[in-house]
């Protein structure tokens, strides 16, 4: 056998055979062809001879649509159903329980679509009102006052207040059984009362002197809120100024009154009562302040003596002495001041004006002409003195301090920060970081290591959640703020300090912002900077509330929202939770101005439709 044909037969180590080196000499050379093709220099003139190029128009093909990039094997998904009633100009909302997931338009499948948590249904709070019976001028607007400033507290603690009158008394089957009753007037007027609700059902029934005064979580409160009344209750030292009861139970009270045997002589719901166990009766509520005669009489005696020489006058009085009850309330709540959040405010103090415009007027005693004086619930209260003001930059979980936040838009408060109203995208992506605004508000809760993924799930549930939504007010920095809608959501009216206009920015004072500079110390703005910092707000307002034009090109705005989509979130969650909020009490003064306050109410007095404000 030849060694030529086995040449490592006899070798104790064989040699290996050579690598083959052809697949790769073939990928080297790929390689520095395309470095070539990538890095090559045009050849001068090559441009002004592709201009005399021919280049034959070719049809382009048509391209099917490509699956979501993230996830290319993903079903198509349809956009949940739209919501009635979820817009209000450019703010866009979708109620669900997933309120808390970080990015709704995870959920919604819009970017513009803020999830927020389900409404709560407000029940119903009843008062009756005769509108037709004889009553001057004068008290007639006086009594029209108060039933507004009774709607009004009544809608800040979270229940739908209703006003009944005659038209619904009628309605009720023991209308007839009444009228063919020999009774006193005081009887049958509340038993008109008693009808009336027997009409609408399960509820609440109040006097219109009879107000919350007390926090938003009293016991007494939240139980009413959940709208479920197993058993006809009335409430220890209230007299008939509070019922609570459903529908089988007030009807069956009705028919037991209307049998009794003391119906002629009796003044009252209660002495005409036969049966003792008709009612359950509960303890006397700490947080509910009622202003009958005996309280006139024996704690506001200049009331009272107002209301026997000139009632019209008298009963102005009480409307003025409630909403500063209930203003010194809303204090008493908070005994550790009122805190307005001042994140990057050195370089966007201007956006601050309708926040302390607020903030003091809050902090101003309303007029009373009773001074000093207490709510009849509460006649330990501290009279209404000032709180603190401080200007944290960061939110703090404390449940004896208001806050009122000021949410900027990411491109107002990057225009404010580069001292500029036209922002490029090259500035953006190489000059600011990203979330800066929520990384400085949430970092005395949450510390500094945690992302904005989840920093907009706790800020989320502070601005609408059960415990925070009653602590606190945020508002975008681009709206324009309304006293009005201040009103109904603290339940009282302000001190405007004779301010007339109804922007709640415009009513901030030189003072006012001095204070508020003053507490920056050395980085507050110089006053040339702050009229800087209010023309670039006011130009890149305009820029933030525009709706993008389809087919535009890229919108800087919407590369500043890419790039801080933390911000971005909670910038259209405020903005969005605001607007359902004002659009929720439009929407029902809407339909109960058909009943009081249109020429669609039947049996209607001349001046019921003054309990509703023009929106």
């Amino acid at each position: 056998m030849s060694s030529k044909a086995y040449p490592n037969s006899y070798s104790a180590y064989p040699t290996p055979a050579p690598p083959r080196r052809g697949p790769v000499i073939v990928f080297l050379t790929i390689i520095i062809l395309c470095a070539i093709v990538i890095f090559s220099t045009s050849v001068p003139g090559a441009k002004d001879a592709a201009k005399h190029i021919h280049r034959p128009s070719l049809p382009r093909p048509k391209i099917p649509i490509l699956p979501d990039l993230h996830n290319p094997f993903r079903q198509a998904a349809h956009e949940p159903p739209v919501q009635k009633n979820s817009t209000s100009g450019e703010a866009k909302w979708f109620s669900d329980w997933k309120w808390l997931n970080p990015f709704s338009s995870s959920i919604t499948l819009d970017e513009n679509r803020s999830v927020l948590p389900p409404i709560l249904l407000r029940p119903p709070i009843y008062t009756y009102y005769d509108s037709e019976s004889e009553k001057t001028e004068e008290v007639r607007t006086a009594e029209n006052k108060l039933l507004l400033t009774w709607r009004r507290a009544w809608w800040s603690q979270g229940f739908k207040p209703v006003i009944l009158g005659r038209a619904e008394a009628m309605k009720n089957p023991h209308y007839e059984t009444l009228q063919g009753k020999e009774i006193t007037p005081l009887l049958e007027a509340e038993l008109m009362r008693w009808l009336a609700w027997g009409h609408m059902g399960t509820g609440v029934l109040a006097n219109w002197l009879l107000l919350p005064m007390g926090p938003y979580d009293d016991h007494l409160l939240s139980y009413l809120r959940r709208g479920q009344y197993p058993h006809l209750t009335r409430y220890e030292s209230l007299g008939s100024g509070l019922y609570s009861g459903d529908q089988t139970s007030i009807d069956a009270a009705i028919a037991l009154i209307l049998q009794s045997r003391k119906l002629t002589a009796a003044k009252s719901v209660l002495e005409a009562t036969s049966d003792p166990d008709m009612f359950a009766v509960d303890p006397k509520p700490a947080d509910i302040a009622f202003y009958d005669p005996a309280a006139l009489t024996n704690i506001y005696k200049p009331i009272s003596d107002a209301l026997h020489t000139n009632q019209g006058q008298g009963l102005t009085y009480l409307s003025t002495l409630i909403s500063a009850h209930l203003h010194a309330t809303f204090l008493n709540n908070f005994p550790s001041g009122i805190a307005v959040l001042r994140p990057h405010a050195s370089q966007s103090a201007a956006l601050f004006s309708s926040a302390l415009s607020l903030a003091y007027s809050l902090n101003t005693c309303a007029d009373s002409p009773v001074p000093h004086s207490c709510p009849p619930n509460l006649p330990g209260c501290n009279p209404c003195s000032p709180l603190k003001i401080t200007y944290p930059p960061s939110y703090s979980n404390d449940t004896s301090l208001f806050t009122i936040g000021i949410v900027p838009h990411p491109y107002t408060l990057a225009a404010l920060m580069a001292r500029k109203s036209d922002l490029t995208v090259k500035h953006i992506r190489r000059e600011t970081d990203r979330d800066i605004w929520l990384q400085l508000v949430t970092q005395d809760t949450l510390g500094e290591k945690l992302g904005g993924t989840s920093r907009i799930v706790h800020f989320k549930g502070d601005v609408a959640g059960d415990a925070g939504a009653a602590r606190g007010i945020w508002v975008t920095a681009e709206q324009d703020l309304k006293w009005r809608d201040l009103e109904w959501h603290f339940g009282f009216e302000l001190p405007r300090s004779n301010i007339t206009s109804e922007d709640v920015a415009a009513s901030a004072t030189e003072v006012q912002m001095k204070l508020f500079l003053g507490s920056m110390k050395m980085q507050a703005p110089t006053t040339e900077a702050l009229e800087q910092q209010g023309v670039i707000a006011r130009k890149v307002k305009d820029v933030v509330n525009k709706a993008p034009k389809p087919g535009a090109g890229v919108d800087v705005k919407d590369v500043v929202e890419a790039w801080n989509l933390a911000d971005t979130e909670a910038w259209r969650f405020v903005r969005a939770y605001e607007a359902r909020s004002r659009v929720e009490r439009r929407q029902w003064e809407e339909e109960e101005r058909k009943f009081v306050g249109g020429e669609e109410g039947e049996g209607r007095g001349e001046g019921w439709g003054r309990w509703f404000e023009r929106l």
